[in-house]
């Protein structure tokens, strides 16, 4: 008979919970939308920051590195600093800061050292994103529950792509340029404090295993099973991010030699930023069918080829084609994301992910700075040309990789 009473405690401790659990999702997602739009958001300002600075291509790679290099960089320390104060607090501080950084840009007339600082600043907060409110929905959920929401969550960074750009360029036809960057900074400001709303006991840090666990033992477990297996992923991994970084930083120039406006300039973007959604559902489960190597191949040909044809095309066309173009972009990130847990210990691949990510992020704030100085060296639209040339070769390292994947 006692089994009644807890049974129905348990039931209630349910009902109770799932709302919560809801609302960690939630505000996840707008944190996730809402960086991944402060991020790609600097695209559609590109042209604008080099008409008003008289800026080359190279110093607009470099404008760009400022803040997905921090951003890449400082992801590690964000959860270091989240196990000390709490991943909730963390991400609120980080939010804030990006979201301040782009009002200080926007409502102070900044010079082009000031616009550089404000966006190192934002990257530094935005490096918090991805870590925490990834582990914020994974504490939440548990089971296939914690699947679902963790797709959710990743498609919520995608609209945010598609929204926030798009957002923006449609502001700047109505105001300037600073003081519409000025109003998406108010948005991160209320976001942040959202943050700050969510129930603790949803966003307590627990101890894990590693702690516990002896540096020796520790440092054994984080060799891959295959040695040259996940450096091989990492490298695919880099340079597909790569070419998502270059392309994006000079699909811009190639649509103004076009005829673009800036309106039509960030609908491009919102319709590549919509195939790559669309990508990565599709290329999941390509993936599971068709295997890892044949689906890398598949896309990262895909991309090669939608790159290079864009330039010849007429706008309207190119414009048509940036849906395919964006699927096939995005798409194979999400199948190599999907493979690190096959090549590494299971006790490992928390860090395996944040290696990948930190590598991925790092090689797409490199690149337009690489990119750029091609750029100036022989034009926009001959350097997007080198950015899918340089694609292709992710195709050799796929199929080096493919034995460790026959091996599983």
């Amino acid at each position: 008979m006692a089994i009644v009473p807890q049974a129905s405690a348990a039931i209630t401790a349910g009902s109770t919970i799932l709302p919560e659990r809801r609302r960690v999702l939630g505000i996840a997602c707008s944190a996730h939308a809402l960086h991944d739009g402060y991020t790609d958001l600097i695209y559609v300002l590109l042209p604008v920051w080099q008409a008003e600075f008289a800026l080359s291509y190279a110093a607009l790679g470099l404008l760009r590195m400022l803040y997905t290099g921090a951003m890449a960089g400082l992801q590690v320390p964000a959860s270091i600093l989240a196990s000390r104060i709490g991943a909730a607090s963390v991400l609120s501080i980080g939010t804030a800061l990006a979201a301040g950084a782009y009002l200080t840009i926007g409502l102070t007339g900044a010079g082009f050292t000031l616009l550089a600082a404000s966006l190192l600043a934002a990257g530094i907060g935005s490096s918090t994103q991805h870590p925490l409110a990834s582990a914020l929905v994974s504490r939440a959920f548990d089971g296939p529950s914690r699947r679902a929401a963790l797709g959710t969550y990743n498609f919520a960074g995608d609209l945010g792509k598609m929204a926030v750009p798009a957002a923006l360029a449609w502001l700047l036809v109505i105001m300037p340029w600073r003081s519409a960057l000025g109003l998406i900074g108010i948005l991160g400001v209320a976001v942040a404090a959202a943050v700050l709303t969510l129930p603790r006991s949803m966003t307590r840090v627990q101890p894990g295993a590693e702690s516990k666990s002896s540096p020796v033992k520790a440092t054994r477990s984080a060799i891959p099973r295959r040695k040259t297996a996940f450096p091989l992923l990492l490298c695919i991994g880099i340079l597909d991010s790569g070419t998502r970084m270059g392309f994006l930083a000079f699909l811009p120039f190639v649509l103004q030699a076009k005829g673009a406006s800036t309106p039509m300039v960030g609908l491009a973007l919102s319709l590549v930023f919509a195939g790559g959604a669309a990508g990565k559902l599709a290329c999941g489960l390509l993936g599971a069918r068709l295997g890892v190597l044949r689906t890398v191949l598949l896309t990262e040909l895909a991309t090669a080829l939608g790159i290079v044809l864009l330039d010849p095309l007429p706008l309207t066309a190119g414009l048509a084609s940036l849906v395919v173009i964006g699927m096939a972009l995005n798409g194979t990130s999400s199948v190599l994301y999907g493979t690190v847990p096959e090549l590494v210990a299971p006790e490992r691949q928390e860090r395996a992910f944040g290696l990948f990510y930190t590598g991925t992020i790092g090689g797409g704030a490199i690149a337009p700075v690489l990119y750029g100085l091609v750029g100036d060296a022989i034009g926009p639209s001959h350097a997007i040309l080198a950015v899918g040339g340089v694609c292709l070769l992710t195709l050799p390292l796929a199929i080096a990789l493919a034995p460790a994947l026959r091996e599983r």
